[in-house]
């Protein structure tokens, strides 16, 4: 066993609060992880709160970085040494993983977001004999070190750093595939993007590489909406007191927009998306609102040829997705590091209350060496 700290959340609405725990040596298929950097979503802090059941106590986390330590039987995808980023996991064999949508894989829910446990029940994650809620995502990588699952690494260059790593794994892979994956969007069309969190802002990223004549950020942050104009945002719009749809169409000279992508997970921002849609246009919806929250949308509007897509981690085959990612920081051509707050892993909570405060756009843990 690997003796490590940990943030742990011992109940809903409880601190993070750093703790030595217990990892198990790696079974089959798994890998051991020294963390190097981790990123803060919005899931991480929704499930502390008690949004949503995952098993608590329990260690969260699901935007790693680091350096691989020790491989468990059977695992062949990396060696010790190797530098990878850690995201969501998937089972390999269902119908939609065959396909290479592991986004959309049978078991995500369990497997990654409520669960806690293994398949066989087991926690990779211990505190003085008694088991924890882990494997959250294929990893809880909020702690120095992660047991992850084989299928949630993916082996990067070692030539970048490790806080620029660490948002590929969820935020900046969930924007840029809702744009490449998802909406695929022609040359000379139009997309909005509604929300400049890091979801948002990567999904401009992702816009600024496709030929799409307008891109229109829509913001309530003047910050974030001049950040979105410098990384690609030919148009801007602070939403406060708007009628969000009424404007889209005249930014588009009536026509509509052709693409949107809903990054706040609001009801009626999701609505506007949708009544400012173009014919065949297609709003792509990433935010998540708590469960049970409803949209009523005029069929008439959607008969058109307007479609309303859900999207999950940017329907994203890391395997494939995070190396092209990486490769497009190298070459400075996807701007991620003006988004970047750093903090270090003891600060966890001052990182998270400033997160929740709106004061970061993504914030990310650093380990000590």
């Amino acid at each position: 066993m690997t003796t490590t700290q940990a943030a742990v959340v011992e109940s809903p609405g409880a601190a993070f609060t750093l703790r030595d725990v217990e990892l198990d040596a790696p079974r089959q298929g798994e890998i051991l992880v020294r963390m190097k950097a981790a990123g803060i979503c919005h899931t991480d802090l929704t499930v502390a709160a008690g949004h949503i059941p995952f098993p608590l106590p329990g260690v969260l986390g699901h935007e790693g970085a680091g350096v691989v330590e020790e491989t468990g039987p059977g695992v062949t995808k990396v060696k010790p040494g190797d530098h990878v980023v850690l995201t969501f996991t998937s089972c390999g064999s269902c119908a939609s993983c065959r396909i290479g949508h592991p986004a959309y894989c049978t078991t995500w829910i369990p497997q990654n977001l409520i669960g806690g446990k293994r398949p066989d029940g087991s926690s990779p994650i211990s505190r003085d004999g008694v088991a924890l809620g882990g494997r959250f995502f294929g990893q809880s990588s909020f702690a120095r070190h992660s047991i992850a699952d084989e299928r949630s690494v993916v082996k990067v260059d070692p030539d970048l750093p490790f806080e620029l790593l660490a948002p590929l794994a969820c935020s900046v892979q969930t924007g840029t595939g809702a744009v490449w994956n998802t909406l695929r969007p022609e040359p000379g069309t139009s997309i909005a993007v509604i929300g400049t969190g890091a979801v948002g802002l990567a999904a401009i990223m992702g816009a600024a590489l496709t030929p799409v004549s307008q891109i229109i950020a829509v913001g309530r942050q003047a910050a974030q909406l001049e950040l979105a104009a410098k990384i690609g945002a030919t148009h801007t719009v602070d939403s406060t007191g708007l009628d969000l749809a009424d404007e889209l169409r005249k930014i588009t000279g009536g026509a509509g927009v052709d693409y949107v992508v809903e990054a706040v997970g609001n009801p009626d921002v999701l609505r506007a998306g949708i009544e400012a849609l173009a014919p065949r246009g297609a709003v792509a919806v990433v935010g998540a609102p708590p469960y049970g929250v409803e949209v009523s949308v005029d069929v008439h509007r959607l008969l058109p040829g307007r479609r309303i897509l859900g999207v999950c981690e940017g329907d994203s085959d890391p395997d494939r997705l995070i190396p092209l990612l990486a490769r497009l920081i190298r070459g400075g051509r996807l701007p991620v590091q003006p988004l970047i707050k750093e903090y270090d892993f003891a600060d966890i909570q001052a990182a998270a209350d400033d997160f929740r405060s709106g004061k970061n756009i993504k914030t990310i843990l650093r380990f000590d060496a």
